[in-house]
């Protein structure tokens, strides 16, 4: 149990100190009063007050953080203008968050998330500048008997070009491509002798191993792969060329990572993947085992995720905060305290809906349910 709980801690204080600094950033740069950094909630285990007055802590419940505005009431709120302004005096006004320009309360949001994606992008790029990035073209080896593959038409030798409209640099490519795809039919261009072909296979979805010893829905169409001529293509990467492949595997994982939610919500994906901090958890351990490279590879991912989680317009993450400014925006003003309170109760059910789903999707991957 010590060899889960150490490296989820360690991954989940990354990744919240990230994307909560990102939100400490945006507010020093414009003024805004930070009064508290936490790490964790509940009772503090410690902490210290630095020369700006804010109190920087862990608490006991490592599950995300918060950075806590000066007068914090209702702090992405204006809908309480004259009250804040009766409340405090002219200098201390300088530092609230609600009596700022819309544009800088905006970046002071989307700060966090923002973060999160600059540390994916910083992992990747480092992991393809000192590490290297895999080209090695993926091959057709055999097609299984019966199996989606020849049914669809593939063959062995055939070099898989596309998947889904995705061009595939490498062989570690594919099981990914599939893995996210969400249609009836995945879309296959392969090369064959010195023909471009395009086949539509109709996935089977079989319980499987997800390589760490955990049982899950697969997609499989049936193909074993190999290196193309037998050689490895593995390589160091210029700052140019890592960036533009660290920028491509943020934007593919966000844009697969959305496509998939999509289909849970649409009933085309499994939503047995879904899970919460138990699954993180174990999977973490799990990963950890690997070594150094596969664990920040997975911190990345887990980033991105929860980069994009804040962005979806729920009332009480990020993105519903984001939502109240583009009304603001167009209506000219804030939405009524009113309005806003019942946005936050649906946004509260929404979220303790996904909690209890999460964890019960979580509690039955550890056998408890069936």
């Amino acid at each position: 149990m010590f060899s889960y709980i150490l490296p989820f801690l360690i991954l989940i204080l990354v990744v919240v100190f990230i994307h909560e600094y990102g939100h400490y950033y945006f507010a020093r740069k414009y003024g805004v009063g930070v009064t508290d950094f936490s790490i964790g909630f509940g009772k503090e285990l410690f902490g210290w007050n630095d020369k700006y007055g804010t109190r920087w802590k862990i608490c006991a419940i490592p599950l995300g953080g918060y950075v806590k505005f000066f007068g914090d009431r209702n702090v992405y709120s204006q809908a309480d203008h004259q009250e804040i302004l009766e409340k405090y005096n002219e200098k201390e006004r300088e530092k609230l968050f609600i009596l700022k320009p819309l544009y800088q309360r905006v970046l002071i949001v989307f700060g966090g998330p923002l973060a999160n994606f600059l540390l994916a992008l910083v992992i990747f790029f480092s992991i393809y500048t000192f590490i290297g990035k895999d080209f090695t073209p993926a091959v057709i080896n055999e097609v299984q008997q019966d199996s989606p593959a020849m049914v669809g038409g593939l063959k062995a030798d055939d070099i898989i070009l596309e998947i889904d409209g995705n061009e595939v640099k490498s062989i570690m490519e594919v099981s990914k491509f599939i893995t996210m795809s969400t249609g009836d039919f995945i879309n296959f261009k392969v090369k064959r002798s010195y023909n471009e072909l395009t086949f539509k296979i109709k996935p089977n979805m079989v319980e499987g191993d997800d390589g760490l010893g955990n049982k899950v829905n697969k997609r499989m169409v049936g193909i074993k792969l190999g290196a193309y001529n037998n050689k490895v293509n593995h390589i160091k990467l210029g700052p140019a060329q890592a960036l533009y492949h660290a920028s491509y595997e943020v934007y593919f994982v966000s844009i697969s990572s959305l496509k998939y939610i999509a289909g849970m919500i649409l009933g085309k994906a499994d939503t047995s993947q879904l899970g919460g901090p138990i699954r993180i958890a174990k999977i973490s351990g799990q990963v950890a085992t690997f070594g150094v490279l596969a664990f920040i590879s997975m911190m990345a991912y887990i980033s991105i995720s929860l980069g994009l989680i804040n962005l979806f317009p729920i009332p009480m993450l990020d993105g519903g905060h984001l939502m109240f400014y583009a009304f603001e925006k167009v209506l000219g003003r804030p939405l009524s305290q009113k309005t806003q309170e019942g946005f936050f109760r649906i946004g509260l059910f929404l979220l303790l809906s996904l909690m209890f789903f999460t964890t019960f999707n979580d509690l039955k991957d550890l056998g408890l349910f069936r």
